[in-house]
């Protein structure tokens, strides 16, 4: 009995050895570091919020402060009466760059879809750098403080740096296929982690000499970075003679393989007759998808609704946990930054694998589901941690497992997956678009909760914080359990057929 094609495909890895090259590991480098850097220079303000609390509030208010001599000169131009004031506005600077960057990702995936992807993410890497710059290391040596400048260059900044994930997104989506992307993509989403991990080493080297150094360092690299990707990154196969990948690996049957051949150029108006987004001829402009129709694509919405959810609490983890571990415990807040790095590790290993596990089985959605529901149990566990670093470090790996995997995977693989369904296949026009929608939607989610997070902390305790975390992530199973059926029954049915074959 003749098995269905979906039941003969290549394994995930033969199909990624097969086509991987030296391109491809140079294109999973600038991609993967390229954002990376975006992360640092993020990291770097969440890093230096105590020396910039300092430097904007007066020296006879400021125990951590030499006083200067004649007063009315070294204090006239600070900000902020005392460092609550201060703290305060950091925390809206925080709030603030998050709306303005999810605004900015539903823009930039529809730019990037219609721009070279290599000019949008040099362009936001290089002007993100003389924004960060201008932001922290200009002013402080003019001395001009003024909160409204602040603000439009931490709006400004949050734009530009919402050019990088839908362009890496796209760029990755272009040179990896749908085999074994679960696995490269759950390694590659491992940026953000190293980013921060950067950003935290870059400033603390320099953070005696000023904080504003600390800035200086991260801007110099991001933007070197920047002319590195412009002048090195290769944003597809075709761009060196390399058949693209994605859109004839799994979508289209055996029969039509032995029929004709995947990017022949024989058959174009047979192409244009069965799909609805495809690029005529290389000649001519490829046709980008629109936003709406962006939305209208299968499972969009509903990974988007759920990367909402997940995202404020793998964010909220990102933003509060080392304060949480100095408020909560005690504990020195430099200990406290250092074994929130667990967090991290347990999301890039949790990324990876269940990567791997989703490429085995073909189907992401189940892989998320189980992994979100035991993200319930470990975040219940790790409210009742007891005072103790060890124990603690383990059971925060752990929650880093369940939640940072499965928020890497809508991020990264699944919004690929998106972006090359059958109704823009054979085409990249939709992946920056699709990530854009994604990840934009799931920073709104993130920056209300950032807002949320220390309304109930401070009314209700933090108990009642992860309570509110296993809500949201409970809501994240609600909204793709359409899917996770309609998987799940896709698996039982393939199993059932495999057994009749047999």
């Amino acid at each position: 009995m003749a098995m269905p094609g979906s039941l003969r495909r290549q394994p995930a890895n033969r199909g990624l050895v097969s086509h991987c090259t030296h391109h491809h590991i140079v294109v999973f480098l600038l991609t993967f570091f390229s954002y990376s850097l975006l992360h640092a220079s993020r990291k770097t303000f969440s890093n230096v919020k105590v020396s910039i609390s300092s430097q904007w509030t007066p020296s006879c208010l400021n125990s951590t402060a030499p006083e200067l001599q004649p007063y009315e000169l070294w204090n006239s131009s600070h900000l902020f009466p005392n460092a609550e004031e201060a703290t305060l506005f950091l925390g809206t600077l925080d709030t603030i760059f998050l709306f303005s960057y999810a605004v900015g990702l539903f823009v930039s995936g529809i730019v990037g879809d219609r721009l070279n992807l290599r000019w949008v993410l040099s362009f936001g890497m290089c002007s993100s750098a003389l924004v960060v710059f201008s932001f922290g290391t200009l002013t402080e040596w003019l001395h001009f403080y003024n909160k409204w400048f602040y603000c439009c260059l931490w709006v400004v900044n949050g734009l530009l740096q919402s050019t990088g994930w839908p362009c890496v997104v796209a760029v990755m989506g272009n040179w990896f296929g749908k085999a074994g992307r679960g696995f490269v993509f759950g390694l590659w989403s491992a940026c953000a982690s190293v980013g921060n991990i950067l950003g935290a080493f870059l400033a603390s080297c320099v953070l005696k000499y000023g904080y504003e150094y600390a800035f200086l360092v991260t801007a110099s690299v991001q933007f070197a970075g920047g002319v590195i990707v412009f002048f090195g990154l290769l944003t597809s196969p075709k761009e060196v003679g390399l058949p693209e990948l994605g859109a004839d690996e799994d979508e289209v049957s055996v029969e039509e393989d032995a029929n004709r051949p995947l990017m022949g150029s024989d058959d174009v108006d047979d192409d244009d007759r069965n799909y609805s987004i495809q690029a005529a001829d290389n000649d001519n402009e490829p046709k980008a998808i629109g936003f709406f129709q962006a939305c209208c694509l299968p499972g969009v919405v509903l990974y988007s609704l759920a990367y909402a959810c997940l995202k404020l609490v793998n964010y909220s983890f990102f933003f509060w946990l080392p304060f949480y571990l100095s408020n909560n415990f005690g504990w020195k807040e430099a200990e406290a930054d250092q074994l929130s790095i667990w967090y991290d590790v347990g999301g890039i290993i949790g990324g990876t694998i269940q990567g791997l596990i989703s490429d085995v089985l073909q189907k992401r959605a189940p892989v998320l589901a189980v992994s979100l529901l035991c993200a319930v149990g470990s975040l219940f566990g790790y409210s009742r941690s007891p005072n103790s670093k060890p124990i603690n470090a383990v059971i925060m790996a752990i929650t880093g497992f369940f939640i940072g995997g499965p928020s890497n995977m809508i991020s990264s693989a699944i919004s690929a997956d998106l972006g090359r369904q059958d109704v823009v296949k054979g085409s990249s026009e939709a992946l920056a678009t699709v990530t854009g929608i994604v990840d934009g939607t799931g920073s709104i989610g993130a920056a209300v909760g950032q807002y949320l997070v220390s309304l109930i902390q401070e009314n209700l305790g933090w108990m009642w914080v992860f309570y509110f975390f296993i809500l949201m992530t409970s809501s994240t199973i609600l909204f793709i359990s359409p899917l996770i059926v309609r998987e799940i029954g896709m698996l039982l049915h393939e199993r059932r057929l495999r057994v009749l074959a047999e």
